[in-house]
């Protein structure tokens, strides 16, 4: 019975298999790197030649940085608004959307708030450059005719981070809201024509009925989320600022890519890489430990 299952089964399995290499190939085999960041590292000699070994230096000379504090505060704090706004928007827009009662409408609008999702940001950096231009761009022409004052924002150390945030959300809401309206759809609606036979009007149904029915959608995504705190979007970050904005929009991966790859710095980037590793591992076990503590959620 077993040799038959096996034999069965083996479809599946040779199915998952060139994931699986791809898998072990890019993100384990790699690990072995992580000794650069404990080694004054010589790329001359090789990842595994007779490099010097110094311990803790690496960490202790980016933690003196005096940049390092910096580049931290400004990585937690877009990464919490990406979070946390990354979640409340395409809930309450999953919800509006829901009450459209016309299909074709929200179909439309459910596919053009999906569009940015696929757009990389190579490509909306350059569209953000233009509109987002003090000097000729659509969004300040529109403040001067409205008597306001231009706004340079991803000039501006001020702006910057909102920029940020405010276009990550634009990107990426859209996909989080076709998943929380797939949670949606698999709301059993006998529950909502109970509901309206009690008397409930079409709040009480939300409140009740929709948002409870999506917690454990709202659950995973949170826990999931929270591991990608330290990741503040590099290929977003990378194409949107500039030296006027290190103060503002500097963000941990950033950081690495100037020590690692502009300065060859390798140790130092590695022990900045693997910190980020460390607290994420931290963070996304906590979540999924308080997701089970008071949810009762469970991956596996």
């Amino acid at each position: 019975m077993g040799t038959r299952k096996i034999w069965r089964e083996l479809p599946l399995h040779l199915m998952i298999l060139p994931g699986l290499v791809l898998i072990i190939l890019f993100s384990y085999v790699p690990m072995a790197g992580i000794i650069i960041a404990f080694q004054k590292f010589i790329p001359a000699k090789g990842l595994f030649g007779h490099q010097r070994w110094i311990g803790l230096d690496n960490f202790d000379y980016v933690m003196k940085l005096p940049s390092f504090t910096q580049v931290l505060w400004n990585t937690l704090f877009i990464s919490s608004l990406k979070l946390i706004l990354g979640l409340i928007v395409p809930i309450v827009f999953a919800i509006l959307l829901n009450e459209v009662k016309n299909e074709v409408i929200r179909r439309s609008v459910q596919t053009t708030i999906y569009l940015p999702y696929f757009l990389s940001w190579v490509v909306l950096g350059g569209i953000l450059i233009d509109i987002l231009s003090p000097s000729s761009g659509i969004v300040n022409e529109l403040l001067s005719a409205l008597g306001l004052k231009k706004i340079f924002f991803l000039g501006d150390n001020h702006w910057f981070p909102f920029t940020l945030v405010s276009s990550d959300i634009w990107k990426n809401f859209g996909y989080g809201t076709i998943v929380y309206l797939a949670a949606i759809t698999g709301i059993d609606p006998g529950l909502y024509e109970s509901a309206t036979i009690d008397g409930a009007n079409r709040w009480h149904k939300i409140w009740h009925i929709t948002i409870p029915g999506m917690r454990m959608v709202i659950v995973l995504l949170s826990v999931l989320s929270l591991g990608q705190l330290l990741n503040a979007g590099f290929d977003q970050v990378f194409n949107l600022y500039s030296p006027q904005v290190y103060q503002s929009g500097d963000i941990l991966d950033t950081f690495v890519y100037r020590i690692g790859l502009l300065d060859a710095q390798y140790g130092v980037a590695t022990a900045v890489g693997l910190f980020k590793s460390l607290v994420s591992l931290i963070l996304i076990s906590s979540s999924y430990f308080v997701a089970y503590r008071f949810a009762k959620y469970r991956i596996f």
